[in-house]
This record gives structure tokens, C-alpha cells and sequence, in this order.
């Protein structure tokens, strides 16, 4: 078979215009611009990518979830907001490492549950904890866990946290981010083991007074907080995908922060609408094209090596992030163990390798699906992908799904190309977790499966030293790649604008810890 290539160009313009025909572009929220949101001094109003889908921390699905948990419960330490990753006390007024497997902590004697549960105690942490573990929660987050063993309770509100194993990740991951908040054992119990889209019992400095699913979720003062007094009387969390249209409520006064699109720095950094100002900041997301190792049309290891060559990551960094990102190695994110300097294959594309593994592969007549999040970023990027696959005879339908849709397609046995970003959190530990065997089908969409990972996996977990931890991880990266299941694309950025009268506190990859925020 002898196919024809060329490099394909494409300017954001044009991409746009055809995304366009698409229908990408994404709606506001249903309340957007029908009443004055802007800043009252009491209310701080903040733009989510999502919306919320529970408020189980177990079946949390992300960050989208962890913005509203991290304000209405209590971890046992939280992440510091700054420029440096680390952690400051929350629930915890003790806690230290005794060996490399057992933790001790004390808690706060002030602390209590929404709904008449009481004081928060060390019951409830090993609850919470051991809930998230236990194969009968089937909770997704489990992997944030690693070698957790159980939560031994020594007194009312003393306990001690014991590993199987030595787990890194610890301090970075499971007790600061979403599978360290800590629920009441009484109230979830009571709820029949599971919380809903209702909240059972709260205990942080904010409540969740209101849920207007794809439109607005609602914070207010907890009035029994005893802890710092949080600046805002209310947050409003509106869910809105894409940056482009969370800038307009911005600079229309009805949003207080959101990220901004990559297109938008060059323009922000000249000036920021209404006093306000930008933040630019690293990213620890990945961006990557995944193939369904389990779908027959994707079987021959030869065709999937076909796609990985031709798709042309320079181009789709041009049009879709205006040249205003870096193309990615991997999943692990430059700063962290494990950043591989250059990945198996070149970001550029090389058409001729391309056909030739086409050729090679004996497949002819190749049509094939991507499925792509309603965002025009990522519409845009599939349409780059789309047009260089054109290129050497393979012909992609792109499957636009909005939020909800996309992100119950992992379990679709009919998913073909996936285009997928995932967030992150600072070890590369959480990067791996998604992609062991035994995520195939529940974060592991593209069903990858491989001994040497998830030995690598587990084993790099446990390892202390840093320059070890680079290398096992470094070699994860390379079996993702060597099976044809995927194609790194880029980290992004993370560039944010916030009003004049908003004091942000954010992580360092810009993500804001609502709990913290301060006004002027």
C-alpha cells in the first residue's frame, strides 16, 4: 500500500472556523449573566472547568469535587498555599512520622459534625480512612492510599496511621489532597454508607448550603467554626469548561478567579480588566491521545505505533495552545522524579515512519473514533489530530461529549481514541496510580495492562531515594509508550486572573484553596 503524506499546516483560524461547525463553543451556566454577580464584598464568586458530581470524598472523582470538599471538611493537614508545595495543620494540632511506617497524630479538641454528630475524633479518621481501602467502598481513590494498613486508635482524639510499607506519596498525596478529608463514621453509617450529592455532616469553615446542578454550588460560614474565620461570608462556585467564556463573565465583573485561556496571557499581561491581576503558574496536568488496547479495531500493535508517529504535536500546540506551552514526555510533569528529558518518540511528526508502520501493519481502510470533552481547546487539538491521520489514509470521526458524557465514557467497551487530561498532584506516584492493571476500565480507559509497571509502580512508592524514584518512574513511561497506547502531548499552564478586591491563595500549579482566599 503507498500512501501520500505531507506535513500539515493549520492555522488557529482555520481550526476555529471548523470547530465552530462543530458546535464546541461551551455554554455558560444556566444563572450566567441573567443577574449582577458582581463582587459585593461578602460573596466571592470563582469559575470551576466541572461540576460537582458528590460529596463523597471515597467516590470523588477530582479536583472538581476536592474545590467544594476542601472548604466543608477537615483533613488532617492541607496544602500551604505558596509557591513551594508543602503542607500546614488543619484538623491535626500533632502529627509526626515515628518510623518509616507508622504516623502519629493528635486532633483538635474543637472541631464538630453539621447535624447534631458530635466532636470530631480519632474514630472518625480511621473511618474515613479505612472506608476509602476497603474493597467493599469500591472507591476510585483507593491508589491515593498506597500501603495503608489501618488507623490504629489509642485515645479519643490520638491515633496512629500504620503502612504495610514505606509510602513516599504520603505527606504529598493521601493526607493533603482528597482522600485525607474526614468524614463523620456516625453520619455516614447513618446515610447507609454513602454519601450522596447532600451532604451528611460538614465540619470546616464553610457549609454547602446549595446545589443547582450545571449551574452554581453555593459555600457559606460555618457558624460554628472555631477555627481562623474565613475572609468571604459566601463562595459561588460556577461550573463553566471553557476559559474563553469564563473570561467574558470576568471581565464583565461576575466572576471574582477562574483560569484563563493560554490565547489570553499576551493580552492580560499588557493589562488586566478592572484592576484585576494575572497569575502565571506551572501546571501539573497532562494532556495525552489514549487507544482502547481492548477494541478490535485497535489490536494491531503496528497501526497504534502509525497513530503515535503521526500525530504532529508541535502543530497542535500552535493552534490549539498558541504556542504558549511545551510538549510533554510523559504523564510526570517537568520539577517532579521522574520527568523523563525526551520521551521514545519525537514531538514532531514523522509521516513517512508513519505510513510505513501503516504499511507494515496490514490494515487498510482504517476509520477509527475519537472521543474529545466539549472544550474548543481540545476540539481544536482534535481536529489537528483528525487532519495529520487524514495525512496517511486513516480516517477519524471526532466524538464531542459534553462534561458528564465524557467522563462516563471510560467505561464504554466502544471507546477507540480517547482524547484525556488528567490533573495532578506534586509526586509522580499519583500519575502512575491511573495507569495499573487494576484501574483497566475504571481511570485506565485505555486498558493498559503490564506487569513491569505496576511491580514499578508499587516499588517506587516505597523508595526514599529520589534519583531511584526518577528512574523507576522514568522506565513506567516507557512501557505506556513502547505499547502504541498513547501519544504525549503537553503539561499546559496554568495562568489565572482574580479581581481587584480578591487576596488568592493558590497551589503552586495555580489551583485555588478556596478556604484560604482574602479580600482587600
Amino acid at each position: 500500500m503507498k500512501l501520500e503524506y505531507a506535513k500539515i499546516t493549520m492555522n488557529r483560524r482555520s481550526v476555529l472556523r471548523g470547530a465552530s461547525a462543530l458546535g464546541v463553543a461551551a455554554a455558560l451556566p444556566a444563572t450566567f449573566g441573567s443577574q449582577a454577580y458582581a463582587a459585593d464584598g461578602n460573596t466571592l464568586r470563582v469559575r470551576s472547568y466541572g461540576d460537582m458530581s458528590t460529596m463523597d470524598p471515597a467516590h470523588s472523582v477530582g479536583v472538581v469535587d476536592e474545590e467544594i470538599h476542601g472548604s466543608v471538611y477537615n483533613k488532617l493537614i492541607q496544602y500551604k498555599p505558596g509557591k513551594e508545595w508543602g503542607w500546614q495543620m488543619d484538623a491535626a494540632t500533632m502529627i509526626e512520622q515515628v518510623d518509616p511506617t507508622h504516623i502519629k497524630f493528635a486532633l483538635r479538641d474543637d472541631i464538630g459534625f453539621t447535624n447534631g454528630f458530635g466532636s470530631m475524633s480519632a474514630e472518625d479518621v480511621k473511618f474515613s480512612y479505612e472506608r476509602i481501602i476497603d474493597d467493599a467502598t469500591a472507591s476510585p481513590n483507593k491508589p491515593d492510599m498506597g500501603s495503608l494498613s489501618h488507623v490504629e486508635v489509642t485515645g479519643e482524639r490520638e491515633g496512629t496511621i500504620v503502612l504495610n510499607a514505606p509510602f513516599a506519596p504520603l505527606w504529598s498525596i493521601a493526607l493533603p489532597y482528597i482522600t485525607g478529608n474526614i468524614v463523620s463514621k456516625a453520619a455516614v453509617e447513618a446515610a447507609g454508607g454513602r454519601i450522596g450529592t447532600d451532604p451528611v455532616a460538614e465540619s470546616g469553615p464553610y457549609l454547602r448550603s446549595n446545589w443547582a446542578p450545571k449551574s452554581k454550588t453555593t459555600l457559606t460560614r460555618n457558624p460554628d467554626w472555631k477555627g481562623d474565620a474565613p475572609a468571604w461570608d459566601n463562595i459561588e462556585i460556577l461550573p463553566i469548561d471553557d476559559e474563553n467564556t469564563a473570561e467574558i463573565g470576568f471581565e464583565a465583573g461576575e466572576i471574582d478567579f477562574t483560569r484563563v485561556s493560554l490565547g489570553s496571557v499576551e493580552r492580560y499581561r499588557a493589562g488586566v480588566p478592572n484592576g484585576g491581576t494575572l497569575i502565571e503558574n506551572p501546571s501539573l496536568y497532562y494532556l495525552w491521545v489514549g487507544m482502547n488496547l481492548d477494541h478490535p479495531k485497535l489490536q494491531n500493535k503496528k497501526l497504534r505505533q502509525a497513530i503515535q508517529y503521526a500525530i504532529d504535536v508541535p502543530s497542535i500546540l500552535e493552534a490549539a495552545y498558541f504556542g504558549a506551552v511545551e510538549a510533554s514526555t510523559g504523564i510526570i510533569a517537568p520539577g517532579l522524579a521522574g520527568n523523563r528529558a525526551k520521551g521514545l518518540i519525537a514531538p514532531e511528526a514523522d509521516f513517512a515512519k508513519a505510513a510505513q508502520l501503516l504499511e507494515e501493519s496490514g490494515e487498510t481502510n482504517v476509520s477509527l473514533t475519537l472521543d474529545v470533552i466539549n472544550k474548543t481547546t481540545f476540539t481544536t487539538t482534535a481536529q489537528i489530530i483528525q487532519a495529520t491521520l487524514a495525512s496517511i489514509g486513516i480516517a477519524l470521526e471526532i466524538n464531542v461529549l459534553e462534561s458528564g458524557a465524557f467522563w462516563e465514557s471510560g467505561s464504554n467497551e466502544n471507546l477507540q481514541l480517547i482524547l484525556n487530561r488528567y490533573s495532578m498532584t506534586p509526586d509522580p506516584y499519583y500519575a502512575t496510580s491511573w495507569f495499573t492493571s487494576e484501574q483497566a476500565g475504571i481511570w485506565n480507559w485505555e486498558k493498559f495492562r503490564n506487569d513491569e509497571f505496576d511491580q514499578i509502580h508499587k516499588a517506587a512508592a516505597e523508595e526514599t531515594d529520589v534519583a531511584k524514584r526518577a528512574v523507576m518512574y522514568e522506565r513506567a513511561q516507557d512501557l505506556m509508550e513502547e505499547s502504541g497506547a498513547y501519544r504525549f502531548i503537553t503539561h499546559e499552564a496554568s495562568p489565572v486572573v482574580h479581581s481587584a478586591g480578591v487576596i488568592p491563595a493558590l497551589r503552586p500549579d495555580g489551583l485555588g484553596l478556596y478556604r484560604y482566599f482574602g479580600k482587600t
